[in-house]
């Protein structure tokens, strides 16, 4: 009978234990993850309204995500929340552990159209916004009671972007089934967003 080498069986071994210890590290990770897909974002309206943006949370708790939103103290928000300013950018509180370096907050940049959402891209730190910011950027600089969420007063750099072009980008999203005519006030401030908008002329263009 052929003897078994025991380096070789306990090379075998570590190898077994190892592929098994990497699969049982990426099944924690995956349990920690809220399934998330296009068909989780709809018209943004259909949301809670808080001060000027949306609120939901994807395991029932809105009222506490309502509390925490509505907190001058600031406090942290539940898993599962999601946070909303305009119809393309969302972010959603994820189990604890999952992401330390963002607080667990996962970032997404959508493609919105009458037809429903589609995530063009999402993750933590790499993720940038339409006009080329990055997220995690912006809200790694609020202050640590207010959970990585960017308010006037929350310790966020300022954006150029208004309350009014907000409040048009929010009115005018194209999931909404009861959008109506672009009132004048939207119609203008859309505009204004375009113009800051635009990327820079380059040296030397007509």
């Amino acid at each position: 009978m052929r003897k078994l080498n025991p380096g070789l069986l306990l090379a075998g071994v570590l190898l077994l234990f190892g592929v098994a210890s990497r699969a049982g590290a990426d099944d924690a990770a995956a349990g920690k993850q809220l399934a998330v897909g296009d068909d989780t974002f709809g018209c943004i309206s259909d949301m809670k309204k808080v001060k000027h943006f949306f609120v939901d949370n994807l395991l029932g708790d809105l009222d506490g995500t309502v509390a925490v939103a509505n907190s001058a103290t600031g406090g942290v928000y539940p898993p599962g929340t999601v946070l909303q300013l305009i119809p393309t950018e969302v972010m959603i509180k994820q189990k604890p552990g999952f992401s330390p370096a963002t607080k667990d907050w996962e970032f997404f940049e959508l493609e919105v159209s009458p037809e429903g959402s589609k995530i063009r891209t999402r993750g933590f730190a790499q993720v940038n916004n339409r006009f080329g910011g990055n997220c995690f950027g912006c809200h790694v600089k609020a202050r640590p009671e207010f959970d990585f969420v960017c308010e006037l007063d929350h310790g966020c750099d300022p954006i150029p972007v208004t309350r009014p072009m907000i409040a048009a980008l929010q009115h005018t999203d194209p999931r909404c089934k009861s959008a109506g005519p672009v009132s004048p006030e939207d119609a203008e401030a859309l505009r204004q967003l375009g113009e800051i908008s635009k990327p820079p002329a380059q040296p030397g263009a007509k």
